[in-house]
């Protein structure tokens, strides 16, 4: 291919990337909608009053095991028997899922498979599916605003449900996703004794961003309010999801922005398969990335996603953060470690593009030592790992600068557990065979440890060269290093 080709190609990539990005900001303009707002004073006062149930609008359908599909049959605040007729159980957990803006006026896909994923963990359990479909379905703006309401039903509900059967709050979690994490909230701050836990999936970001926090999800809202936030990118009050902290836990999977299996690339290549019909599954890609990580908790026990906790994404992404002394570190979704600080914690992970999506991360420290004189920037470089389970070889990663005499610190993951660290490889790449560094000779570093540390074991490794120094060279052939033989190099690994 010669060169007038590739740049053709290049600019062809470049142009369908920026016309990709314009079609997001268009499609979230019109989900967003012209800024209607809604009267709510008179609705509101006639929820306060009494104990006239009547009012309620949302309904509350208690989904069975055998049918997670359907709302065969309604718990109705007021009737005593719809609870019996119902066969809800009084001495188990109740989950209460509620949904988010829709477009269609419809459950959308991922609701029955949380109440599916639910019962298998929870057999015993009540799995109520909060119906505001009708109040969902309007503009935005108008449907953020409904979220008062509806929160307000569901608190009414579960302060009827205690003061009728005695139930016991403590086992009430409320799980809403979008627009549903601001209605949970405000349910939350309404009922009478708080309940249990609250997990926001994604909380809606516009019109709650800088909300105060009666209006909006909030710690204060129950026992512990955990929050997966998955679709954060853009400008604060303009992203889809919010950004800042609203939980006693925030976990900001893959930084809290772009999802894998979501981003750009992917975007092209539903373009070039089926046209542009299927952009606004795009959008809500990474947004409903918080529901189904959440589903593999359930599903996936054994084996939880680790979080850790970090000041700042960038931090985490140089792999300074894998610690789990003090709290640092904590499960994602179900399991989660209910640790209630003064301040919100900040977590940090990585995740595959599908389910289930657990990865291993792995801090790396290398000293470059040389007599280069040239700060290098944005180099390319590949690592291999080898373990005692399996391996996992040319996981790239990128350096912003390399200069001679310093230490640098990155992170990694694999998406396979590899077992112990027994061996690993390092190379540095060549941008292309037109690279003017390849005229003027070869930079090269001296490396002679490699220090490593997995999160998910807490092991820390320090790795010596095969060979007496390992010269890494750009584009030449990989530097092998194992353990070091030297036990004390591992106590004195200088982390």
């Amino acid at each position: 291919m010669s060169i007038l080709s590739l740049l053709l190609c290049h600019s062809y990539v470049f142009f369908l990337a920026y016309l990709v990005q314009c079609l997001f900001e268009i499609i979230i303009f019109q989900i967003w909608g012209c800024d209607k707002r809604i009267n709510l004073d008179k609705e509101i006062r006639v929820v306060f009053g009494g104990k006239d149930y009547t009012d309620i609008e949302s309904k509350f359908a208690r989904r069975t095991p055998e049918n997670t599909v359907e709302d065969t049959c309604h718990l109705i605040p007021g009737v005593t028997e719809s609870v019996a007729n119902c066969h809800f159980n009084h001495s188990s957990k109740t989950f209460m899922v509620i949904h988010g803006w829709t477009v269609t006026g419809m459950y959308e896909s991922w609701v029955p498979k949380l109440v599916a994923a639910l019962y298998k963990r929870e057999p015993d359990s009540n799995v109520i599916v909060v119906d505001w479909l009708r109040r969902a379905q309007h503009h935005y703006p108008e449907s953020a605003d409904y979220t008062k309401l509806v929160g307000e039903d569901v608190a009414r509900f579960i302060n009827w449900m205690e003061d009728e059967f005695k139930y016991s709050v403590d086992n009430v979690h409320l799980l809403g996703y979008s627009l549903g994490a601001h209605a949970a909230g405000v349910a939350g701050s309404r009922t009478n004794t708080k309940v249990s836990r609250i997990t926001g999936l994604d909380p809606a970001g516009p019109n709650f961003e800088y909300a105060e926090a009666t209006s909006r999800l909030s710690p204060d809202d129950a026992q512990f309010v955990d929050v997966l936030h998955t679709f954060t990118r853009g400008s604060p009050g303009r992203s889809i999801g919010i950004q800042k902290p609203v939980g006693h836990v925030d976990i900001y999977p893959n930084g809290g922005s772009f999802q894998p299996g979501c981003n750009i690339q992917d975007a092209l290549r539903v373009i070039s398969q089926k046209g542009f019909g299927d952009m606004d599954q795009l959008v809500k890609c990474s947004h409903e990335r918080s529901i189904h990580l959440f589903i593999d908790s359930l599903l996936n026990e054994e084996n939880p996603s680790k979080a850790y906790r970090c000041n700042s994404k960038e931090a985490f992404e140089k792999g300074l953060c894998l610690s789990c002394r003090k709290n640092r570190c904590n499960n994602v979704g179900y399991e989660i470690n209910k640790v209630r600080a003064k301040r919100s914690s900040k977590m940090y992970l990585k995740t595959r593009s599908q389910m289930p999506y657990k990865v291993f991360h792995y801090q790396v420290k290398i000293y470059f030592s040389g007599t280069e004189t040239t700060t290098y920037t944005n180099q390319a470089f590949e690592i291999s790992l080898y373990g005692t389970v399996a391996e996992s070889e040319n996981i790239p990663f990128t350096l912003p600068e390399v200069s001679a005499n310093n230490t640098y610190s990155f992170l990694i993951y694999t998406e396979v557990d590899i077992g112990e660290l027994l061996m690993l490889k390092l190379k540095w790449i060549t941008e292309s065979y037109f690279s003017w560094s390849s005229w003027w000779g070869r930079p090269t570093f001296t490396i002679e440890k490699i220090r490593v540390k997995a999160g998910e074991t807490q092991k820390k490794i320090v790795f010596c060269s095969r060979e007496k120094v390992s010269k890494l060279q750009k584009g030449k052939e990989a530097p092998v290093f194992v353990k070091c033989h030297d036990k004390s190099l591992n106590k004195k690994s200088g982390w």
